[in-house]
């Protein structure tokens, strides 16, 4: 059954496809959701959508690599192909795919019936996209002056943390996530790991009859990797509570399938959650202590019944939409209707726990959007997912300038109390906590931070 619905879904895709593939070229309009977030509106084929939605989608305007546009060609191929590969220097990823371009003509020049190098990549048709481009463009008698029409991506590393570590000025957690600058990658998820590993050691050593975490600790010892926590690392920046944390654990340690009994396997993974919380909270004690802020705030204005609303920097006005349900029961000759609809009351908790996650995605959507601008000014062509911003090859040095510095330019703003003075303002009676305390972490540093966005 799952595999008829994928099959179904393809199609659906690849039709959308075929029906647009001989157009001169065609535009994706867009919906901003109430947090400013843009979705382009297309139900099936869009960049939004998967690993092949992205593989079959170019820019209708070709333009020449140039020396630059060459080398980003090569180092996205590289991230495509992932493994590991894309947590790598820059000069290791283009070594890498200088490395593998006999795999790499092969898998441009025959895709189905070849090696079949670019199958083994996290996203393989995103990847043989790139391993079509990169040949035609070295195959031909002047590689720079080739034409590319492929979208060159740059990814934000752990974008809800970078946007906490900026509006908390925290230089531990801005080394963390890359807005610091380093001769490679920082991997947010290596680190909390290893953490994680240090702290389980520790424990293993103990003795069980004194120290009951001991046992689990033995347990859990040789399965701590980045994997294991990595989608925690990346939730808790949405608020994850701890019961979410552990199933996401859960899942993880039953894909080892090194643990089998049921009861052991949930006790392990308290234990493992409760360590990861914990480094996560050592590490990023900032972003705790202003997520912590936003919620008791939220809190503040939901028990006088009125939603959480606020500007975001590009003057969007956000309202959030939570309110308690009515049930209402509606009896017919057939069959009784249990009915769900929305009431006057406000929920409270939810407009508390969704505040602080809500409130980093209008910024994010600030960043994008003041990024889009930007590069339209400077005759880019843009794209853009959330925190994944797309531009032709031989613009991507243009663009990494351009997003550094609206970064520097939104959090250039006292947001925090930006946002304080819209609360008072909007609920005179209410004694609102002051903003967090900021760090010493100069945000400028940004600029010359190669691997903020890469």
């Amino acid at each position: 059954r799952e595999l008829h619905a994928e099959r179904c879904d393809t199609e659906l895709k690849l039709s959308v496809a075929r029906k647009m593939r001989e157009e001169d070229g065609f535009y994706y309009p867009h919906n901003l959701d109430f947090r400013g977030r843009a979705y382009p509106m297309h139900a099936h084929l869009s960049h939004l959508g998967s690993d092949l939605c992205r593989g079959v989608l170019e820019y209708a305007e070709g333009r020449p690599l140039g020396k630059s546009g060459l080398r980003w060609l090569k180092i996205h191929l590289a991230n495509k192909y992932g493994g590991g590969i894309e947590k790598l220097s820059h000069e290791d990823k283009v070594a890498f795919v200088e490395n593998q371009l006999p795999d790499i003509f092969d898998s441009a020049t025959n895709p189905v019936d070849g090696n079949c190098w670019w199958m083994n990549a996290e996203d393989p048709f995103q990847c043989l996209a790139a391993c079509m481009d990169l040949s035609d463009a070295l195959k031909s008698s002047s590689p720079q002056c080739a034409v590319s029409h492929l979208p060159i991506h740059q990814d934000g590393s752990c974008n809800g943390l970078q946007h906490y570590a900026a509006l908390g000025r925290d230089y531990m957690g801005a080394a963390a996530v890359n807005l610091v600058p380093g001769d490679k990658p920082a991997d947010i998820y290596s680190e909390i790991a290893a953490r994680v590993l240090d702290v389980v050691r520790e424990d293993s050593m103990e003795d069980p009859a004194t120290n009951p975490t001991a046992s689990l600790a033995r347990v859990l010892v040789d399965q701590v990797d980045r994997k294991l926590v990595k989608q925690t690392v990346m939730t808790s920046v949405y608020g994850v509570t701890y019961i979410g944390a552990r199933q996401q654990i859960t899942k993880r340690l039953q894909e080892k399938g090194l643990i089998t009994d049921d009861k052991l396997l949930y006790e392990v993974s308290c234990y493992a959650t409760r360590v990861t919380l914990d480094a996560l909270g050592q590490m990023f004690q900032s972003a705790r202590g202003i997520m912590a802020w936003l919620g008791d705030c939220a809190k503040m204005i939901a028990s006088e019944n009125h939603p959480v609303k606020w500007t975001s920097p590009v003057g969007l006005p956000v309202v959030q939409p939570y309110k308690k349900y009515k049930n209402y029961m509606i009896r017919t000759s057939l069959q009784c209707l249990a009915l769900r609809r929305e009431g006057d009351a406000i929920a409270l908790q939810r407009q508390k726990a969704a505040f602080p996650p809500n409130f980093v995605h209008s910024l994010d959507s600030s960043h994008m959007m003041m990024t889009a601008i930007a590069c339209k000014k400077a005759g880019l062509h843009f794209a853009g997912v959330h925190d994944s911003f797309w531009v032709h090859a031989c613009d991507v040095d243009k663009m990494n300038q351009i997003l550094r510095e609206q970064f520097v330019e939104l959090y250039s703003m006292p947001i925090l109390e930006n946002l304080l003075k819209e609360f008072q303002t909007s609920f005179p009676t209410l004694e609102f906590p002051p903003c967090p305390s900021q760090g010493d972490f100069d945000v400028r540093e940004v600029l010359a931070s190669t691997y903020f966005f890469n």
